[in-house]
This record gives C-alpha cells, sequence and structure tokens, in this order.
C-alpha cells in the first residue's frame, strides 16, 4: 500500500513538473532547431584560393560583397566602435540598469553599482588621472584582482585615450618591475594595501613611476582606525621615495572638482598593451588597438547567433584580467548591457560565489571543468547504482541534443542534472573555454550536466582572444571549430617537423581585424611574427578537417631534438597524457643530451583513492612524503601513461619512460605555471633539477 502511494504521488509530481515547464521546453528546443537549421555541419566554413595557389578559410558569416575580397568584420554595434563606447552603449541596452557588483558577504548578496554610477566614477577617475600629470597616449598600469573598481578605473582611461596595462595579480615584483620599466609607468593602480606595499620595496627597480592609486585599504582583519592609519603611513614611506599614493576616493574628489574635457579615441588607437606570460623568457607586450578588441567580442556576438550575449546576461569574474580572454568576456558583456559579478577573491569559493552571483555567463579554462568533472564523479564513485543513472542520464541527455532535442525539463534533469546545476547558480547558459585543450569526453558529459552550450575557443594574445570557435549544436569533439568573421586562416609548410601543406597539415597563420598592431619596443619579434602581407604566425601546428572545422595537433615554438635526432613537441605530448581523468598536471621533460623522455606528474590522487579501495590497497593519501615514494602509485600512473601512449599512437621516442610523482601540485603562486595555468617550462626545470637528474641516472 505505502509502495502504491509513493509511485502515485511521484508520478503526480512527474506530471505537475512537465506540464508547468512544457512552455519553457517549447521555446528552448524550437531555439535550439532553428539555430541549428542555419548551420551546415558538415562544410562549416569556406576557402578561397590565392592567385598563388594558397587556400584560405574563412566564416560562412563574413561579409562579402566582392567575391574576391575578404571583409573582416570591426563591431557589431553600430555605436561601439571602441572601447569608449562600451559603457554608454551597454547603458543605453540594459534592462534594469545594473552594471558591476561585489559580493556582500554580511548579507550573502551583490551590491551592485548602476551604468550610470559607474559612467560617473568613471568620469571623475579618468579626469582625477589628467590632474595629477596624465595624458593621453601615457600609459597605466592595473596591478588587481578582478574587482568592480578594476573597471571603473580601466573605462576611465579609455575615455582620454590612456592605454591600459594589465598586470597579473600573482606576477612575482622582478616581472612587474620588468613591465614597468619598459612601459614607463608613471602610475600604478593596486586593489589593497599589500600590493602598495609590494611596489614600495621595490621602487628602486620602477624607475619612472610618480603614483601611485590604491581602491581598497579595509583590511577586515583590523578596525578602520588602524586602516587609516596603515595607509597614512604608507603615504609618508611613498613620499620618502618621491612618490604621491592616492585613494580612490581622493582621486575622484579631485577628478570632481577639476573637470577635464574627454579626449576619446579611434578605433586605430591602442587600447591595450597586454604582456604575455612568458613560459621561456621575459614577457612581451602584444599593442592592441581598440578596434582589436572591439572586434573580438563582436565576431563571437556574430557568431553565437541567437546566443550570443545580451542586456539579460550575468558574467561571474574570476579568470585573471590580465589575461584577454577574460577581459573580452567582459567587454562584451558590458556592451550587451549585461551585467558582471565579481568573485570574492578565493577560488576555493567559486561555487559558493555562483550560488550568489546566479551567473549565465561562466567563462572557463580546461583545468576548472576538469576539476568539476571530477568531482562529480568522484562523488558518486562509491555508489554502483548513482554512477549507473549518472551514465545513463549523460548517454540519454547526448542522445537528445545529437538529434537537435536541446531540452533541460526532462526526467533525468529532475532527477540528478538540476541538482548538480544548483552548485553553480542553476542559471549558467554559456561557457566559453580557453586557454588549453579540453577532453571531448569531459566537454559532452558537462554539457549535459550543466545543461548549456559549451563552446570551445582557440587563439591567442596576438589576437586578442579566440580566432576559431566551435559551433552551437555540433557535438563532435577534438576540433577547436571554425574561423570567425573577423579573421581568415592558412596552412604553410613546416618542413623541419615534416608538415605539409600537400598533405593538409601546417603551421596556422591568422589574418584579419583581430591580428595585434606588434610587440611593444620590440620590432625585431614583430617581424619574426607578423609578415607584410598581415599574417600572424602563431607557431601552432593544424590540419582542417572535411568539415571546415580546425584542429590544433602540434606546437612549433615548444620543440626540441633528442640526441638521436627526433624532433619533440612535450606541449603535444602533454595534452595526450591530460585527457586521462588520473592525470592532473604533468610536465614532460627532455633535451639534446638525452635519448628519451621523463616527466613529473601530478596525479589526481581523489581518483586514485577511490580505484585503491575497491583493490582493498590501503595507502595514507595525506602523507605527500609517502605518496612521493609509493610504487604501486607510480606504477599505476605508468600504467595509465602506457594507456594513453597506445590510445594516441605515440612513436616510440615520444612516450615517456619514467616519472616523479608530485601531489602538491603545479601553482603560480610557487612560479610553475603562469597565470594563465600553462606549464613554465624553465621554472619546472629549474625547480626539479635533482628530481630529472635522478630519472635519467637510473635509466643511463
Amino acid at each position: 500500500m505505502a509502495l502504491n502511494v509513493l509511485i502515485a504521488i511521484t508520478l503526480s509530481v512527474a506530471t505537475i513538473y512537465f506540464y508547468v515547464n512544457r512552455k519553457s521546453r517549447s521555446k528552448s528546443i524550437e531555439q535550439f532547431q532553428r539555430v541549428c537549421g542555419k548551420f551546415n555541419y558538415d562544410k562549416q566554413s569556406l576557402e578561397q584560393k590565392t592567385s598563388q595557389g594558397e587556400v584560405i578559410r574563412y566564416s560562412k558569416l563574413m561579409p562579402k560583397d566582392d567575391p574576391s575580397q575578404l571583409n573582416f568584420i570591426t563591431h557589431y554595434y553600430d555605436a561601439c566602435r571602441t572601447m569608449n563606447d562600451v559603457l554608454p552603449n551597454g547603458a543605453k541596452l540594459s534592462i534594469d540598469g545594473k552594471c558591476v557588483g561585489s559580493i556582500n558577504k554580511a548579507r550573502n548578496g551583490v551590491d551592485w553599482l548602476t551604468y550610470e554610477q559607474v559612467l560617473e566614477r568613471n568620469k571623475h577617475f579618468g579626469d582625477g588621472l589628467l590632474h595629477i600629470g596624465l595624458k593621453p597616449n601615457n600609459t597605466f598600469g592595473i596591478y588587481s584582482m578582478n574587482t568592480p573598481e578594476y573597471t571603473i578605473a580601466e573605462y576611465a582611461c579609455y575615455r582620454h585615450s590612456i592605454v591600459v596595462i594589465p598586470i597579473y595579480e600573482t606576477l612575482g615584483s622582478n616581472i612587474c618591475a620588468f613591465i614597468a620599466k619598459q612601459a614607463e609607468l608613471s602610475t600604478i593602480f593596486c586593489d589593497n594595501l599589500d600590493r602598495v606595499v609590494n611596489v614600495l620595496n621595490n621602487a628602486n627597480d620602477f624607475q619612472y613611476l610618480k603614483n601611485i592609486i590604491v581602491s581598497h585599504h579595509d583590511d577586515e582583519s583590523i578596525s578602520s582606525d588602524d586602516n587609516q592609519q596603515h595607509l597614512e603611513t604608507l603615504k609618508s614611506k611613498a613620499q620618502s621615495l618621491g612618490l604621491t599614493l592616492y585613494s580612490m576616493n581622493e582621486l575622484e574628489q579631485l577628478g570632481q572638482d577639476n573637470v577635464q574635457q574627454d579626449h576619446p579615441p579611434g578605433p586605430n588607437d591602442l587600447a591595450v598593451i597586454c604582456y604575455t606570460s612568458g613560459t621561456t623568457d621575459a614577457p612581451k607586450g602584444v599593442m592592441l588597438s581598440h578596434e582589436n578588441v572591439v572586434a573580438n567580442f563582436s565576431t563571437i556576438m556574430f557568431h553565437l547567433d541567437e546566443y550570443h550575449i545580451a542586456n539579460t546576461d550575468t558574467l561571474i569574474s574570476y579568470l585573471p584580467l590580465g589575461h584577454m580572454f577574460e577581459r573580452v568576456c567582459e567587454s562584451g558583456t558590458l556592451a550587451a548591457g549585461g551585467k558582471i559579478g565579481y568573485f570574492s577573491g578565493d577560488i576555493k569559493r567559486l561555487s559558493d560565489d555562483m550560488k550568489i552571483i546566479k551567473p549565465t555567463f561562466f567563462p572557463c579554462v580546461p583545468r576548472v571543468l576538469n576539476k568539476i568533472y571530477s568531482k562529480i564523479h568522484e562523488n558518486v564513485s562509491s555508489s554502483a547504482i548513482k554512477s549507473w543513472l549518472l551514465k545513463t542520464a549523460f548517454e540519454s541527455k547526448l542522445n537528445q541534443y545529437q538529434n537537435g532535442i536541446f531540452d533541460n525539463n526532462t526526467f533525468w534533469d529532475m532527477l540528478i542534472f538540476n541538482k548538480i546545476r544548483a552548485l553553480f547558480g542553476g542559471h549558467v547558459r554559456l561557457i566559453p573555454v580557453g586557454s588549453a585543450p579540453i577532453n571531448g569526453k569531459v566537454l559532452n558529459f558537462l554539457r549535459c550536466a550543466l545543461g548549456c552550450h559549451i563552446l570551445e575557443g582557440y587563439g591567442q594574445t596576438e589576437c586578442v582572444s579566440a580566432a576559431t570557435v566551435t559551433t552551437v549544436g555540433h557535438y563532435e569533439t577534438d576540433h577547436v571549430g571554425v574561423p570567425l568573421n573577423a579573421a581568415c586562416i592558412k596552412l604553410v609548410d613546416v618542413p623541419d617537423m615534416d608538415y605539409l601543406v600537400s598533405q593538409g597539415k601546417g603551421e596556422v597563420l591568422i589574418k584579419g581585424s583581430i591580428v595585434f598592431k606588434g610587440y611593444y619596443k620590440d620590432p625585431k619579434k614583430t617581424q619574426a611574427t607578423i609578415d607584410q602581407d598581415g599574417w600572424l604566425y602563431t607557431g601552432d601546428i593544424g590540419k582542417f578537417n572535411e568539415n571546415g572545422t580546425i584542429k590544433i595537433i602540434d606546437r612549433k615554438k615548444d620543440i626540441f631534438k633528442l640526441a638521436q635526432g627526433e624532433y619533440i613537441a612535450p606541449s603535444k605530448i602533454e595534452d595526450v597524457y591530460m585527457q586521462s581523468p588520473f592525470i592532473q598536471q604533468i610536465f614532460v621533460y627532455g633535451d639534446s643530451y638525452k635519448s628519451c623522455l621523463i616527466a613529473i606528474v601530478v596525479p589526481n590522487l581523489a581518483l586514485i583513492q577511490e580505484v585503491f579501495k575497491t583493490r582493498g590497497k590501503m595507502i595514507d593519501f595525506n602523507n605527500n612524503d609517502e605518496l612521493r615514494e609509493n610504487k604501486e602509485i607510480k606504477q599505476f600512473v605508468m600504467e595509465e601513461l602506457q594507456k594513453w601512449n597506445e590510445i594516441a599512437k605515440l612513436k616510440s621516442f615520444e612516450k615517456v619512460r619514467d616519472i616523479h610523482i608530485y601531489p602538491e601540485g603545479f601553482t603560480i603562486e610557487d612560479g610553475l605555471l603562469t597565470p594563465t595555468l600553462k606549464n613554465r617550462r624553465f621554472a619546472l626545470k629549474n625547480h626539479f633539477k635533482t628530481q630529472i637528474e635522478h630519472l635519467y641516472s637510473k635509466l643511463e
């Protein structure tokens, strides 16, 4: 009897649920099928042959008044041609006026600033900069984590044609000093007093510096009086060094009291000098014009069609603003009249922050998505029933998507996936992914679990951000999409690596309105990267698939020879091994005096622990010293690498022969990763010098 009642209640709830949601369900399916109907997934890009016989690939969305000419788009909104136009355009389109907001921990909500407030403060801040001596075309450094004040300061610069220099907040003082010196920074904006202290302690290396501006001087662990005293103490120290330290409020007041005439930029004026993170040598200053940046977020708008960023969207800002990927996402959101909620500053609280901000737009890097994927599977791994339900739900949803049914109101959503989505605020609809390759299985699983469109992009800072993006509704993986309508792509021979265009493979070259203006104060490297016809040499090896998508298959930049003369691209091999769910991070190493490769591996200990439990093996996974020396873990990881050797059909000289287990993981803070989470090869080599020598001594 009780069972019958339970079944009846369950059926009643399910019936009501589907009835209530059928209208929105129908609309979402219709929209998805309408958008998918516009694309021919068998031929996703077009090609044009030049008089020299070269084949150029370009977007089907590129306007072509003259069939012989490629017309790269430069803007999406007629009223938004420069970065100075972004906020006014957003203010006109905004629904509720909300622009940027920070998390209020006390009330577990968001404190929003309106577009009107941001424009007013940005005017005062910009005028204050001119009052203290900055002029149009001067440079301005921003040394800060993501905050609303960062955005106010940045767009204040665009108002007066001042060039923004974003500085990763995690960079060491030596790199900051290098950037400050090369860019001749007279003024640096900091988000807190700790970074001000960092600048003051290295003031001798900042030879052009005159002014420091700080936005937050409120350390929550001490009283407001002590905070003010700390600020005054640092002002005195700055003065003794010949510098002036302003609070942001003081600078805005100066601007309000000393109104200046605006100096709006033109599309070809310099907007940003974004320093690449430098995996091997000193960072290079990538010069990007206003047109470059606006064209990049605009071309993505065109590509997303009906799913483009809109005034109903909320972005969560947590990826570093020193990286153009995040900057482009934010600029596009603001230009569309959307709003940006800034995370609390602690990446470990990201899920909690998302529950508060409730974003619809969630830019990601593969490392974040891999962690989400691993955590979901880790939570069900101890139960055979839960594992089966998750697997069945995923297969059912993926089958629906592949058959043109995009619907988040199914039985499996109600039973499983809605609980997962709630962990991320419950409203995410769009996730762009960049900076590194992502495993196809992870990609499609999260599309189903999170119920949103996850689009993978490919590009580099030298073309602002993305030059290619995957297409909505196309669920084949292992490629990076098609050229956007602000760029075209061709391949050229790399004979040293035996990649020939005649065989369909070569170095990827990009041309268009998103290609940068050159490296700051480095004409030699500029000439080596952009040819006289405007083609950007990316250093990546690619091939076009039959359906017009492009696949990145190798790297030209990081290659080296082994002792026997074979060329090795370590990042390509790392990408292969990183597809294993049991490998969290890996650094593959070799040199011209050795005949084989070794690796430093950071294993996914949570997943390995679950496997060992099923085998009845008891290991203390909290003891890093034991984990480093544990032969069973090392053997498990080596077997996993061997498995992927076979899957990827690696050549014998590309296979890693021995490994060192490093449980602690590579981090930005210890200098082993760039701020975009790429391996710092030189730093890793030095850090693990002893382990590398030991591994090779055993192999010789």
